[in-house]
Order: C-alpha cells, then structure tokens, then sequence
C-alpha cells in the first residue's frame, strides 16, 4: 500500500535525500518550492519514502498560466521501485488537490527521450492528452527548423480534464 503525505518544510532534508536516490541535486530547490504556491507531496511504502512530487498552481507554462491550470511537476519514485503504483498514487492524489481547488483541468509535461518513456505511457494510460501547442523547451513554444538541445528541458506539455 502506498500512503501519501503533504510535505512541510521539516521534510527538507528528506526530500532532498530522495532527490539523489534519483541522480539530481538541485541545492536550494526545495526551498524555492515552498516559497512558491506549491504544494509537494511524498510517497511512501513500507514506512519508507519512496517518491514525491510537486503541483504548481503558478507555473512557468504560458497556456497553464492563462486557463489556471495547476501543473504536477519534478514526479519522481526511487529506481528499485517503480512499476508499484507509486506515480499513479502520485498523480491521483495531485488531480484531487486541483480539483478541490477548484481546478478543471491538471497540466504534466514529459521529456522526450527514451528515459521518459514508461512516464509518456503512464500520463496517457491516466488520461492525459498533449495540449495540441506542440513540443517546448523550458517550457516556452519551440520555433520551426531551429535547433534545440534533447535534454530534460525538451518537453510534450499534456493535460487531463477534471470531472
């Protein structure tokens, strides 16, 4: 069973821990995070932390910015387990928040490369469709025949209407 917690900022240390279980360290970030209006939520399993994730309700994403679509971002579960659940749990919680806040549609963006590959499939199998705007880097509209590096910035912006 997978059971999901609101961090607070006494969670720091521990996100950040689960940060480089991941392969990324980002110093000041999670800070940052509370700062902002997000709300970042942990996962964990067996009494361990496992994964964690953010939803911004002021996201960088121009077309987010302009319907108020809140953004689940930086979705992240520990290598050993993943394909438990954990990211759907993740991503339902998120979808819960934003729609008691009265939100009607959920953003995500997913990487290109094949590293993204079970997230691009998970993010349609949970409903989510592109925005139909096309592929972004660092979250602003590619221009046709220009060249962009393939990197975490180089994004499908997707969303999924809330019932």
């Amino acid at each position: 069973m997978v059971d999901i917690r609101q961090a607070s900022e006494e969670d720091i240390e521990n996100l950040y821990e689960l940060y480089q279980k991941i392969g990324h360290k980002d110093e000041g970030y999670f800070e940052q995070c509370f700062e902002k209006e997000c709300i970042i939520l942990i996962a964990s399993k067996d009494n361990n932390d496992v994964g964690f994730g953010l939803l911004n309700f002021e996201p960088k994403y121009q077309l987010y910015q302009k319907l108020e679509i809140p953004e689940i971002q930086d979705l992240n579960v520990i290598p050993d387990m993943r394909r438990q659940g954990i990211a759907t749990a993740l991503i339902e919680a998120f979808e819960n928040i934003a729609n008691d806040q009265g939100a009607e549609q959920v953003g995500i963006s997913v990487g290109l490369t094949k590293d993204y590959g079970p997230a691009q499939r998970l993010y349609v199998q949970l409903g989510y469709i592109p925005d139909g705007y096309g592929v972004t880097y660092d979250r602003k509209h590619v221009t046709p025949r220009q060249a962009y590096q393939v990197d975490d910035c180089l994004c499908l912006m997707m969303v999924k209407e809330l019932c």
